[in-house]
Parts: structure tokens; C-alpha cells; sequence
């Protein structure tokens, strides 16, 4: 089982850095996790900053256009969303700009979708923000467009919310299947069900074990119903662990998540929080994303790299 670490780019706010060079700033984080050996670095597809990173009047680069930057400033990384909300596109356009991200990148584009839920962005740009039940069809909806986008020459589909009539998708993407896609969330009910049917690869938060044990065994349960293999489906979290140089470092950081998933997170060096992610990689789980509010500097996502090394050997 190959275990692999992403780099999160939630905030676009550098103190350090003037406003007229903002990007450089994300293209020096970037090129500094793929330096340290992580496999994806991703970026929020919101309008406002979020609670929880920072204030509403934090800038926030448009997502879609930040990754087809960030393609001609990697290598190797692959490059996605987490996660697009599907309100904001319709989802042909979306399909036709994760495959237009997979060409420009040489393959290395991903697909992360969800039902969307900052109600704030959605009433301030002048997007519908439908209730719960019609968001999550939205996105079963979106998610069957995307597939076919992908994987047919001229795709069809009649749907109650979306209608696609022989539309094509040239060039095709470059990755067989078109780029992969990872649906975020855990929601019982609705979100496992779909993911079972359309995701790739899954991400949950940091919820303790045993809760994403649980929700394993739900995703596992869908995917029986539909007589598909849960293990094709990769299971990705956000980082359980808090890498730091020492103990007063950590209860600085510590305080910079929600007090909420707290008690989900352990903060240690190195070597301590390869220990901690080792029941995680046991129960099969391989995508560890780590935050750059939380590490903003090349030494930061360096220390990341030492635990990376410490888990694969």
C-alpha cells in the first residue's frame, strides 16, 4: 500500500508577501511540498475566505484559474480542487476544465466535487443555494456528466436538473479515464451512497479512528449493494497529526484549528506523528493532507517531508 501526503492551500493571506505578488507566494509553497516528495497539492474552490481559516475579506484566488497556474510551475504533483462545490458550474464546463487542467498539466489534474455549503459566497455573488436534498442530486447528477465527459465521445444526459445533448469534450483528457475523482464528505445518508458509485478516491476530516472506521464500513456497505470493490476507492483524511520543532511550537499551532476537531489531532515531532498516522495507514487509509495556514514556510513543509520519509520507509 503506497502512502502519500497533499499540500492544502486554504489561505492566500502572506503578511510577508506584498499584494502584487500574492501568486508567488502559492507557487513557493507549491514547488516546496513537491520538493519534500508530496503527490498533490490542492486548492479550495470558494469566493470568500472561510471560517475557520480566516476572515471573510482574507483574498481568495479563483481555484480552477490557480491550478492551471500552478501546472506550469510543478512537475509532478497532482493538481485538484478540495473540493468544487456544484453550484457554482455547470458541471459540462466543470468536466471540460478538469479535462482542459489534465492536458495542460501532462496528466496530473483531479477531480474533487461536492454538494457545496457556504450559503455566505452563494448569496453575495448571486448563486442559487438550493436546500440540501436538491444540492446532493445536483451532484449525483454532476458526477455522472463528468464520468461520461470523460469517457465518451459525444455524452448524452437528461437529467432534472442538467441536460447535455451530444456534447463534446475535445481534446479528450489525457489520463484513460479522465481525472480521477474524489468526493468529500461523509455524510451517511446520501454522500457514501454516491461516493460508492462515482469516487475514486474519498476525503473525510480528522474524526478519531474509530468514527472513520464507522464510516468505512458504511462506504463498504454501498459498495456491496452495488457489487463494487470498496478498494478502488482510495480513503484520504485530513492530517490527524500536527508536525512541529517542539512542544511550546505545538500548543501555538494547536491553537489554530477549530476547537471542534481538537481532540482529533495529536501535535509532535517528526518521528512522533509518523508513530500517531500508523494506525490510520493500518485501517487503509493513504492520503494524509496537510494545511498551509498551519505551515507556511519550506522549513515547515520540509518537516512534513522528514515524517513522509519516516512512514514509506
Amino acid at each position: 500500500m503506497s502512502v502519500w501526503f497533499g499540500f492544502h492551500l486554504p489561505s492566500y493571506t502572506h503578511p510577508e508577501i506584498p499584494p502584487d505578488r500574492l501568486f508567488e507566494g502559492v507557487v513557493t509553497q507549491a514547488r516546496a511540498a513537491e520538493e519534500a516528495g508530496f503527490s498533490l497539492v490542492t486548492v479550495m474552490d470558494h469566493l470568500y475566505q472561510i471560517q475557520g481559516v480566516g476572515a471573510v475579506t482574507e483574498p481568495m484566488l479563483e481555484g480552477w484559474m490557480t491550478l492551471a497556474a500552478l501546472a506550469r510551475e510543478t512537475n509532478k504533483v497532482r493538481l485538484g480542487t478540495l473540493v468544487t462545490g456544484v453550484t457554482y458550474r455547470n458541471p459540462a464546463l466543470l468536466a471540460k476544465q478538469a479535462t482542459t487542467l489534465d492536458v495542460i498539466s501532462g496528466g496530473r489534474a483531479i477531480l474533487g466535487l461536492g454538494a457545496a455549503w457556504n450559503d455566505v459566497e452563494h448569496a453575495g455573488y448571486g448563486y442559487d443555494f438550493p436546500p440540501i436534498r436538491e444540492r446532493m442530486d445536483r451532484l449525483e447528477e454532476a458526477l455522472a456528466i463528468a464520468k461520461a465527459m470523460f469517457t465518451e465521445e459525444r455524452a448524452t444526459f437528461h437529467g432534472k436538473h442538467y441536460q447535455l445533448d451530444a456534447a463534446l469534450n475535445e481534446p479528450r483528457p489525457v489520463q484513460p479515464k479522465g481525472p480521477p475523482i474524489l468526493i468529500g464528505g461523509v455524510g451517511e445518508q446520501r454522500t457514501l451512497r454516491i461516493a460508492a458509485k462515482y469516487a475514486d478516491m474519498t476525503h473525510w476530516f480528522a474524526l478519531g479512528i474509530e468514527s472513520l472506521l464507522h464510516k468505512t464500513e458504511v462506504l463498504e456497505g454501498y459498495c456491496a449493494e452495488i457489487g463494487r470493490d470498496p478498494s478502488t476507492i482510495e480513503r484520504t483524511v485530513g492530517a490527524p497529526v500536527m508536525v512541529v520543532e517542539s512542544d511550546e511550537a505545538g500548543k501555538a499551532l494547536l491553537q489554530m484549528i477549530p476547537e471542534e476537531r481538537r481532540p482529533y489531532v495529536q501535535v509532535g515531532t517528526p518521528d512522533k506523528a509518523a508513530e500517531a498516522l500508523q494506525p490510520y495507514i493500518d485501517a487503509g487509509f493513504t492520503g494524509f493532507t496537510f494545511n498551509n495556514n498551519l505551515y507556511r514556510t519550506p522549513d515547515d513543509i520540509a518537516r512534513l517531508g522528514e515524517v513522509l520519509r519516516l512512514v514509506t520507509a
